[in-house]
């Protein structure tokens, strides 16, 4: 099983347009439903991470960036306590 992002995307494809061709045997469609499962679940992790380390300002500058965020942003390091 393919383990780099661009790996799996390329073999989810791959099966993808097998399936549409000549169909999937079933140890391929448990491949495919691995390989979304772990493809989703990197997508989600990375954009969580990329919402939680987000800074909000307002046009003069001021850093408007919600109370809860910025205590996770603290909590993880991100930002000085």
């Amino acid at each position: 099983m393919a383990s780099q992002p661009q790996e799996r995307i390329d073999r989810i494809n791959e099966l993808a347009r097998k399936k549409k061709t000549e169909g999937l045997t079933a140890a391929e469609l448990a491949e495919q439903a691995e390989l979304r499962k772990a493809y989703l679940a990197d997508f989600r992790a990375g954009f969580k991470q990329q919402v939680e380390t987000t800074q909000f300002f307002d046009k003069q500058g001021n850093e408007i960036t919600p109370e809860k965020l910025v205590h996770l942003q603290k909590k993880r390091g991100w930002r000085d306590k």
